[in-house]
């Protein structure tokens, strides 16, 4: 049994039973009125109303039975007759006998729910016995104890439906795969609410000898997945596959999607691949899904080819294929791109919608690009859209971050106005506006406000301020509004340790920094990069170098790779100290358990470089660019290469910018070329620093090149009248206004590769 025993004895309450009933329902007064009612179904149904006073539920039943074979006029009856008082759960049980038979499903499933909601037995069992004391009279079949156990599972009356099935088993009826099926849906949606187990129900069906479909498997895959149990998917699948049942393409596409939501995409890719092998084509589901965890891991080339190849095969993106494409290139930052798929999107005929303009709004706000943002905003309006509480959030947070309060204030009031209450993040936004204009008693305001309106101020609100009162140099207020916190039961992070360390080390605090940085480890929470980066500054400004190494190889041991910030403050550090040697090759010290003897060559360090540590290899060019030391800088590019690493994007674009600093005009341009060569777009601060120094050196042909393959790469319709300006302005030898005119499409990510903050070229 499912469930308790308890649940099994019924207990009939107000429902009268069909036997009893069909003893008096063909009395003569019955008869003559559901003549008449028939009668006027037939040829005057306006004229019903005229005979509802004289309904009773004894002569609806009588009209049922009498007219069970005729669809037709059983459908008028139900429509007229199912609002009025005398139409009750006695005359639903009987019309779902008839509209099973007609296989009328949706209407059926539709009374079905009427009559589960107003039943007063909570356990469904009086409206099991009335159907089962009608069902001979009715000539139904085990369809109508399928439909109510499906109705009861869509109400989520998990354990009715689990009743239904019982006492139908236990009175000689045998439920179907579909009450089962109902039943495992409604458990997997109610993700753990129920005492009830997907499980346990599998496997009373499997005693019950009622052999499970693709459905049943795609359900409990769809379960385990759900909850990140993606092995025992699997077991599902597997079994599946060996009892015969051949899997459909949602369950390829559940398991795609498990497999992407966990990061293990190049796995998700096989069962894609697989699918073919199997005779079975993708959807286009399954290329959504796919683009999906790829712009979750940032692998937009990829994502790209994804859409290229959904070309091939004849599929056309959707908006959320669209949508995704553009969330990933706004959340790496590459804005044009993100405008580029904007733009086919309008092409193909799909309209943007709220997600939509909210993605763009938000990557021109992280661009500080609000004239833009606003653009949008308005260009959202002028299609009809209705902004949501994220797209006011966004540009709220967008005018905070720039400290443009005024502005901010005014998208609140348009907020409100529109019916949307602020929320944490929207406070959140404000108070981080205050700390940037290091108005703390306005930002301590705002939190004042969040807990009169009920809103409780989270760890970004508390870190915010606490933030802001580290800059200010009030380190007391800032560990009164840590312990508060803590007295509030809002747990400190990262970010909130991070700021308070790197307060102390700018009062020069060093052994309070450290103690803190116990306690943060203490707490289960280990300093990341940019905690130990300010840790290793503030010894570097003591002199104790040899503490900064130390920091610097505990960092690399627990999984982190120094930046170029990092390696900065450590040259700096050993500069200072006419270290310069030691600066040099500390660049090439990555992941090295010993110390490295002072006469080991470069080479001997470039060959020995494990394939992860080429993953710091941006931060180590960009260190040497930063210090002007182009020689090293080439050394561990050209390094690249003899160790079959291609350089990528970011390299190019890091030692471009370093030998234009440096004034190695020809070696830049040479490193542009093999960039595009490649196939790589250049950065667009790579490109306007080129062309400024070109220009700079009187190097126009070059320069003319640089500009009309910048200008080529560019195929948005809205930036050809600033195409036009350039081609105009460098014609005349107007070059300041030509980098002026670059620079704005840059900054309004009408240029390739415009506002990516993956580029590492500062």
């Amino acid at each position: 049994m499912l469930l308790p025993k308890s649940y099994h004895r019924p207990n009939l309450p107000e429902l009268v039973s069909s036997k009893a009933l069909f003893s008096s329902l063909s009395s003569p007064s019955h008869a003559l009125l559901v003549d008449k009612a028939i009668t006027l179904l037939k040829f005057h149904p306006h004229h019903l109303d005229s005979l509802s006073s004289r309904f009773t539920p004894q002569s609806a039943s009588y009209f049922l039975l009498k007219s069970q074979f005729d669809q037709t006029l059983t459908l008028k009856f139900l429509t007229w007759a199912r609002n009025h008082p005398f139409f009750d759960s006695h005359c639903k049980c009987l019309c779902l006998h008839i509209l099973t038979r007609f296989k009328l499903y949706k209407t059926a499933q539709t009374l079905a729910q009427e009559l589960a909601l107003s039943a007063s037995d909570p356990s469904g069992s009086s409206i099991f016995q009335c159907l089962k004391d009608s069902y001979h009279v009715y000539n139904s079949s085990s369809a109508v104890f399928d439909l109510m156990v499906k109705s009861y599972s869509h109400l989520n009356m998990i354990d009715q439906a689990v009743n239904t099935i019982n006492l139908a088993k236990s009175s000689g009826f045998m439920p179907g795969v579909l009450s089962y099926n109902s039943v495992l849906d409604a458990i997997v949606r109610s993700r753990g609410s129920v005492k009830l187990s997907a499980e346990e129900v599998y496997r009373e069906m499997i005693r019950s000898r009622v052999s499970p479909n693709v459905y049943t498997y795609n359900i409990l895959i769809r379960g385990f997945c759900s909850v990140g149990e993606l092995q025992k998917g699997l077991g599902c699948f597997g079994e599946m596959e060996r009892n015969g049942c051949l899997p459909n393409v949602v369950t390829y596409n559940t398991l795609i999607d498990a497999y992407c939501k966990m990061g293990r995409i190049d796995e998700a890719f096989g069962l894609l691949k697989s699918m073919s092998s199997k005779g079975m084509q993708p959807n286009l589901i399954s290329y959504n899904v796919i683009i999906n965890g790829l712009c979750r891991e940032g692998r937009m080339k990829e994502a790209w080819e994804i859409l290229e190849e959904m070309g091939y095969k004849g599929f056309t993106p959707d908006e959320v294929t669209y949508n995704t494409l553009l969330n990933g290139y706004c959340k790496e930052g590459n804005f044009h791109q993100a405008l580029v798929i904007h733009a086919e999107m309008v092409r193909n005929g799909v309209s943007p919608s709220v997600v939509t303009y909210t993605a763009l709004i938000n990557s021109m706000c992280k661009a500080r690009n609000l004239n833009r943002a606003m653009e949008f905003f308005d260009q959202m309006r002028i299609r009809g859209l209705r902004p949501n509480e994220r797209t006011y959030t966004t540009l709220i947070d967008g005018f905070s971050r720039q400290g443009l309060l005024n502005e901010a204030y005014r998208i609140l009031n348009e907020m409100t106005e529109s019916g949307f209450s602020p929320s944490v993040v929207t406070y959140n936004a404000f108070i981080h506006g205050h700390c940037v204009l290091e108005r703390m008693e306005e930002a301590l305001g705002v939190v004042q406000e969040m807990v009169e309106k009920g809103l409780a101020p989270d760890v970004v609100s508390y870190s915010t301020i606490i933030s802001g009162f580290c800059r200010k140099g009030e380190l007391d207020r800032a560990f009164q509004m840590k312990q508060e916190m803590v007295e509030k039961g809002v747990s400190p992070d990262a970010v909130t340790y991070s700021s308070l360390i790197q307060g102390l080390c700018e009062m020069r605090r060093l052994t309070e920094a450290c103690d803190l940085s116990q306690e943060m480890l203490d707490m289960g929470l280990p300093p990341d990069e940019f905690t130990y980066t300010t840790l290793i500054n503030a010894y570097c400004v003591e002199g104790d170098l040899n503490k900064a190494l130390h920091l610097h190889d505990e960092m690399i041991h627990k999984g982190f790779l120094p930046d170029a910030v990092t390696y900065s403050v450590l040259i700096n550090g050993l500069n200072r100290q006419a270290r310069t040697r030691e600066a040099k090759r500390l660049l090439f010290k990555l992941i090295y358990e010993e110390s490295v003897p002072s006469d080991v060559t470069y080479d001997t360090l470039i060959e020995n470089c494990s394939n992860i540590e080429f993953k710091s290899v941006v931060a180590l060019i960009k260190g040497f660019c930063m210090k002007g030391l182009m020689h090293e800088a080439d050394r561990v590019f050209e390094s690249m290469a003899e160790r079959n690493h291609k350089p990528g994007e970011a390299v190019y674009n890091v030692i471009i910018h370093g030998h234009c600093r440096g004034g190695n005009l020809p070696k830049a341009f040479n490193l542009y070329k093999e960039m595009i060569h490649s196939g790589f777009v250049p950065h667009t601060v790579t490109v306007i620093t080129l062309i400024k120094a070109l220009f700079k050196e009187g190097m126009n042909e070059e320069m003319s090149e640089v500009i009309g393959e910048t200008l080529r790469s560019c195929r948005l319709n809205e930036a050809e009248l600033a195409k036009v300006l350039v081609e105009i302005n460098h014609k005349e030898g107007n070059m300041e206004a030509v980098l002026n005119v670059l620079t704005d499409m840059a900054k309004d990510g009408l240029l390739p590769n415009s506002g990516k903050t993956a580029y590492a070229g500062g």
